[in-house]
């Protein structure tokens, strides 16, 4: 599976969290509430509700995070592509007349540039996922068993289980974008997973995005664009 796909369905599957909450996912994955027969629906899952238990594993079902409405909007790479550009260029549009590229929106992107971006947007949405440091090692486990059922090949699992090792590393995310688009796209996906209400993912969030180098204004803006989708939602 390509990283493109794979990284389309699960926002596509957050998109239908945000609308219709918590308790959709978990039906929609046939996840038990508890017990023995939870972890078997995890591993038994059908293709079709595989993305959504993998986004619920990667948030964390025990942990009572409810996914921002934002994701309503991230309902796939264009919608997430097409949101940072637009924001950006309301942003430039505000502080010049002087047209400026920002960079390519990810699902304009083919070959090896697609991949590129995809993983690095795969890896922000682990990393912001994880900022609490919630993912344990049967979580991890079962996360792997998850992504087995979606189709994921052993190269892909190898990339997301080495994220799930890794330490949240917002330095090392910015560092792979290469264009404010990058920035804008790494920023607003990251920003769909964290918890607002979570001292730690908050703390996070503000790390990456100095590390992204991005303008508080342009920042600014990017919030206004997340709330106010929020707001639609």
């Amino acid at each position: 599976m390509e990283t493109s796909k794979l990284l389309d369905q699960l926002l596509q599957s957050g998109q239908e969290w945000a609308r219709k909450g918590r308790q959709w996912v978990e039906e929609k994955a046939d996840i038990p509430a508890e017990g023995p027969e939870r972890e078997a629906a995890l591993k038994g899952a059908a293709k079709g509700a595989a993305a959504a238990g993998l986004l619920a594993l990667l948030l964390g079902t025990k942990s009572g995070r409810n996914l921002t409405t934002l994701a309503a909007k991230l309902g796939g790479l264009a919608a997430l592509g097409g949101l940072a550009y637009q924001t950006y260029q309301s942003w430039h549009g505000v502080k010049s007349t002087k047209p400026v590229e920002p960079g390519t929106p990810v699902d304009k992107l083919s070959g090896d540039e697609a991949e590129k971006r995809s993983r690095l947007l795969l890896k922000a949405m682990i990393a912001a996922a994880r900022a609490d440091g919630h993912i344990d090692d049967q979580e991890r486990e079962k996360i792997s068993g998850q992504a087995k059922s979606l189709g994921v090949n052993e190269e892909m699992l190898a990339f997301i289980e080495e994220q799930l090792n890794a330490p949240a590393d917002a330095a090392g995310i910015a560092a792979e974008t290469d264009s404010q688009e990058a920035a804008a796209e790494v920023y607003l996906v990251s920003r769909m997973i964290i918890d607002q209400a979570n001292d730690q993912e908050r703390a996070y969030l503000r790390r990456l995005s100095n590390a992204l180098a991005l303008a508080p204004d342009f920042v600014a803006e990017l919030e206004r664009t997340a709330t106010r989708e929020q707001g639609n939602h």
